[in-house]
């Protein structure tokens, strides 16, 4: 049964005006608190990463273990395969039956059912809310979607084992339907990309807000160590970005707020069902800075070349054909100079893709260039302890760093730090990473200030050696939006 109470020791469950439920502080919290931490009810890896990432710690690995069984999931080692086996146990002979691998959602939806079946929809003391208490939104869905809800629930139907407890068609659109607006993306070791799809049911009660006063970030957890008494779970944290008193409606952002707010309003009616009323948008805060410029009528014009310039490079980018996606960049970024403020969106876009682009090809100089304009445009439009804007600046204090300016590549790293230590805490493998380039920077700046000479020689070295290794590939599915829409 559910607390009757139904509060933790951060917050507590509550009517928001307007909202229906929501979670409120009932303690005061400062910037980097963690309100609660949620392992997940089930969670799956995508289809597209289902050889490359961890089906236990969806931690991105070069060579995995398959099940021997079901030839399907993957893992870094015993160990995971241990922890994981609890979950899999039922999918692995289901796999095995029906002779193929259905989709990530019919998956999760099997998972969170073989699990409920067991436990019920109460799992702990902590969890605030049943699963069938979530929202599911199923006579919501646009005609196109539903031809593919139908398609999901025909397979799970003919993927759910006979063994197993029968369910009518209505729970398993119902679970469907929970996932299809509840699904929370989880990222790989490095959270630079959604590998897999989970549902925390918490997390489901924190309402959006453009412009929130808390984070999630996922935790993978540990599963390394020799002892499993220091093992860890793979789970969600929410992180407050500021003081929160008593009695404040705890919010998290579920779109980027690097969009106008009528897109934003837009894309939170066609993906969450409901309409935005939170300051931001009511005001449409920013959005003139988003679209500024200098003479209004070659804005306007500018703005709509880039428009479909962004669609061009993106299709270039799926494609991994990363040479035009940079002749697409730079084409774009000359029309655009002189007329798009550096606030404008469509061209911190191309900034920032032609940064990561160029980072790949190993154009270091001119892609930190790109690199810190983004930066200084991010600074204006986001929230100071944003983890988008803390990411994008890790990211480009690594452009400088190899592209050899270490005063700003150090100056960049610590901002990245102290923004990270809140969203993402100070145990999280990105931070680590970071805290240990932080050491690096540090010690060539000081290098770099006594003999130029040798900094520059002994720098040929380092590179050789990196401390921090960003992502390979520019991700073509980096997070932006906090839960998943099929």
């Amino acid at each position: 049964m559910l607390t009757t109470e139904r509060h933790m020791e951060f917050v507590e469950v509550f009517d928001s005006p307007g909202k229906g439920r929501g979670l409120r502080a009932i303690r005061e919290v400062w910037a980097g608190d963690v309100l609660f931490a949620e392992p997940p009810f089930a969670s799956v890896v995508f289809d597209s990463h289902a050889a490359s990432v961890c089906h236990s710690c969806f931690r991105r690995q070069e060579k995995l273990q398959r099940c021997g069984q079901c030839r399907f999931a993957q893992y870094c080692d015993k160990t995971c395969q241990r922890a994981a086996w609890e979950e899999h146990k039922q999918e692995c002979a289901a796999v095995k039956s029906y002779g193929k691998v259905p989709n990530e959602n019919v998956r999760l939806a099997a998972r969170i059912l073989w699990r409920l079946d067991k436990q019920g929809s109460v799992v702990s003391d902590t969890q605030l809310a049943a699963l069938e208490e979530l929202e599911d939104h199923i006579y919501d869905i646009s005609e196109d979607d539903l031809k593919d809800f139908k398609v999901d629930i025909h397979n799970f139907l003919d993927y759910w084992p006979r063994s197993s407890k029968p369910h009518t068609v209505d729970s398993v659109s119902k679970m469907l339907g929970v996932i299809n607006c509840n699904g929370f993306m989880v990222s790989d070791q490095r959270g630079l990309q959604a590998v897999g799809v989970g549902l925390f049911p918490n997390l489901c009660l924190v309402n959006h807000d453009c412009w929130p006063n808390c984070t999630v970030v996922l935790n993978n957890g540990n599963q390394s160590a020799v002892d499993t008494m220091y093992h860890s779970q793979k789970r969600i944290e929410l992180r407050a970005l500021g003081k929160i008193s008593p009695g404040e409606e705890v919010t998290v952002s579920y779109v980027d707020y690097l969009n106008l707010s009528e897109d934003r309003r837009r894309l939170l009616k066609q993906q969450y069902f409901f309409d935005c009323t939170c300051e931001h948008c009511t005001n449409k805060t920013k959005d003139e800075l988003k679209m500024a410029g200098v003479p209004e009528e070659t804005v306007k014009e500018i703005t709509e070349y880039s428009r479909t310039m962004l669609e061009k490079m993106e299709k270039a980018r799926i494609e991994a054909n990363y040479n035009e996606v940079v002749k697409i960049c730079r084409e774009c970024v000359e029309k655009q100079e002189n007329v798009l403020a550096d606030t404008h969106i469509y061209q911190l876009r191309m900034w920032s893709t032609l940064s990561e682009v160029l980072s790949y090809l190993q154009f270091f100089e001119e892609a930190s260039t790109y690199a810190r304009k983004m930066v200084e445009g991010y600074l204006k439009l986001y929230h100071p302890n944003n983890a988008q804007l803390g990411m994008a600046t890790m990211r480009a204090g690594v452009t400088h760093w190899q592209a050899g300016f270490i005063e700003i590549a150090h100056g960049m790293i610590c901002k990245a730090y102290a923004i990270l230590m809140i969203t993402h805490g100070p145990t999280h493998p990105i931070t680590k990473d970071l805290e240990a380039m932080r050491m690096q920077t540090e010690m060539e700046l000081r290098m770099f200030k006594q003999n130029e000479y040798v900094y520059h020689t002994m720098r040929e070295a380092a590179l050789k050696n990196q401390p921090i290794r960003m992502m390979a590939e520019p991700a073509t599915e980096s997070i932006k939006n906090l839960f998943r829409r099929k």
